[in-house]
């Protein structure tokens, strides 16, 4: 995504608050009038944006407000907001195996805490399965790294293993850069439908 496309503003149809493009969701109308989620801002069509969290999303469908926005009768799923939330995680997953294809991924304890040590760690991503050991050893790295990095716990070991192409995976540390500024925004945008801790 380009700084002029983050930069982009849209108006939330449901609060009525014109707001960055990073904190929503966009909708379109698919062929058979059904609400879809169009997360990489790319499906045809006139965008229907909501404020990224699960309570819009709900109230959107609840009130009906898509097709009020669309001035067209259109349908939307009531698991809607759960919908958003496991296209996110997918995203999420996907955008960890690509980091790691073009080197912005690294996994295993030690060199998960020599990013953290060196500073170069923008996320801490710790399997929600792992043991507290390691975590906990990883998390008193990451309070002193200048700066810290953030910490995210929502997948299983299983998850992160096949999304890295790795046997086994519990500690993973994305590098800051490029990438993991775009993985971020995803990441902030699921913060609104569950907690990033377990």
């Amino acid at each position: 995504m380009t700084l002029a496309a983050a930069s982009r503003e849209r108006r939330d149809i449901v609060s009525g608050e014109v707001r960055n493009e990073s904190g929503l969701i966009r909708f379109v109308a698919g062929p058979d009038g059904t609400v879809v989620p169009d997360l990489a801002r790319k499906l045809p069509g006139r965008g229907l944006w909501v404020a990224a969290d699960r309570e819009s999303v709900s109230a959107a469908v609840r009130k009906n407000l898509f097709s009020r926005a669309a001035k067209t009768r259109l349908s939307a799923p009531p698991d809607l907001a759960d919908q958003v939330e496991g296209l996110l995680r997918r995203r999420l997953l996907a955008g960890l195996g690509l980091a790691r294809k073009a080197g912005a991924l690294t996994f295993g304890f030690e060199r998960v805490m020599a990013a953290i040590l060196a500073g170069k760690a923008a996320w801490l991503v710790e399997a929600s399965d792992g043991g507290l050991d390691g975590r906990r050893k990883l998390l008193a790295a990451a309070a002193r790294s200048e700066p810290p990095p953030r910490v995210l716990a929502i997948f299983g070991s299983a998850e992160l293993s096949l999304a890295i192409g790795a046997g086994n995976v519990i500690h993973t540390a994305f590098l800051a850069g490029r990438d993991a500024e775009r993985w971020t925004s995803d990441v902030e945008r699921l913060s609104g439908f569950r907690p990033l801790l377990p």
